[in-house]
């Protein structure tokens, strides 16, 4: 089989025919050529997709050293067929390819780190590195990235002879035989490559690193190229304009005025917390002290829900407490008393009142899927045997 895209990288339409097509997996069929443009995954770029004749390339895969293209209908053997690459989908990947080779260059001059990994995922790009580097040095290494793209150097893909590739020194993550493709952008990185590239460092536009963990010892890099960088440093902005007349600060302070925001937020939320405490204090405060049973309903947060069932038994305000606050279809329920388990009777008025919940023998927190008369009548009767 002949592979065009090893001879150019723009070969968008071409003409083959027919060598094989058998049904397969999933109502899809594999067809083989005699000659094809359709790039097969690989090397950690993806397939391509497009046309062949009337149906629909939508996976494209190399096996037993033949390309095999996976479709949406049959193809008559023998027939000549015109295939048409997905370019926009091709081009994004040659893109993201050659930016992989220049920053992986880039880290491979200054640090000697070879590139241990690498994937072209929907979302983003990744590449893997045996050494660490820092966030500082990551910078200046997308900078000297996106200086290798001005300058617009030639992208040239060869395949040297056996004598020349022993005279040669380029990157590869694993030992070659047969023939080997080499990527050489001069002065930047040379490497054993099977992907398709641009023609120039300049046709890549743009590369954007998005982030860096640590990962088995090494680094793991995600970065977009071209387009894709592209689009999302537009998006990022429109965000930060958005955010710039929400917060009514300049696009450069709008980190700035988040951490006000952040620091009123938390200056509020004490504040509301110390309403809170006081306003459950004079509700605590205004029930007689007596023995016995005493449920109470409220509009509480579990905190805040708490402490008030603490107040209500400590305060001597019933032998035994049970206040709720509603959620959703049911409640939340906190049952306190200094003088009786509240484990067993929390597991009575589960079962009882559809509950799920447990604690300690002082207070027991959960809730129960029952109305208001449901728990109050459930709480009487089950606290009442419990005060016996």
């Amino acid at each position: 089989m002949e592979r065009l895209y090893d001879q150019s990288s723009y070969e968008k339409e071409f003409t083959a025919s027919v060598t094989g097509c058998r049904e397969g997996k999933g109502g899809r069929w594999e067809v083989t050529l005699d000659r094809t443009a359709f790039f097969p995954e690989g090397g950690g770029q993806p397939y391509d997709t497009g046309i062949l004749g009337e149906a629909r390339v939508l996976e494209v895969h190399e096996k037993e050293g033949d390309v095999v293209h996976y479709t949406d209908r049959p193809l008559t053997v023998g027939e000549k067929v015109t295939g048409r690459i997905d370019w926009e989908r091709r081009f994004d990947n040659m893109q993201g390819h050659s930016g992989e080779h220049i920053i992986t260059g880039c880290i491979h001059n200054r640090f000697g780190y070879d590139n241990v990994g690498f994937h072209m995922g929907k979302e983003e790009i990744t590449i893997d590195f045996n050494g660490v580097i820092s966030p500082e040095d990551l910078d200046e290494i997308e900078l000297e990235a996106n200086q290798v793209i001005y300058r617009d150097l030639p992208i040239q893909v060869i395949v040297p002879s056996p004598e020349e590739l022993s005279q040669m020194e380029y990157r590869s993550k694993k030992e070659l035989t047969g023939d080997v493709r080499i990527a050489v952008i001069p002065g930047v990185d040379v490497c054993a490559c099977c992907g398709t590239h641009v023609a120039s460092t300049g046709e890549v536009g743009l590369i954007k690193v998005l982030g860096m963990i640590h990962y088995k010892g090494g680094v793991r890099i995600s970065l977009l190229c071209g387009r894709r960088a592209l689009l999302y440093v537009r998006n990022r902005q429109n965000q930060v304009a958005e955010l710039s007349v929400l917060l009514a600060a300049k696009q450069d302070e709008v980190c700035a005025a988040v951490v006000r925001l952040k620091e009123e937020k938390e200056r509020l939320e004490m504040e509301l917390s110390r309403l809170r405490q006081a306003e459950a204090e004079a509700k605590a405060g205004a029930f007689p002290a007596q023995g016995g049973a005493l449920a109470v309903f409220e509009e509480m947060e579990p905190v805040q829900l708490r402490k008030y069932c603490t107040m209500l038994y400590e305060g001597g305000k019933g032998e035994i407490v049970l206040a709720c606050a509603r959620k959703g279809d049911g409640y939340l329920y906190v049952l306190g008393s200094a003088s009786h388990d509240m484990r067993a009777l929390s597991k009575k008025l589960n079962a009882c009142l559809n509950g799920k919940g447990g604690g300690s023998s002082l207070m027991a927190q959960g809730t129960f899927l029952a109305d208001e008369g449901e728990i109050k009548r459930a709480f009487a009767q089950c606290a009442g045997e419990e005060l016996e």
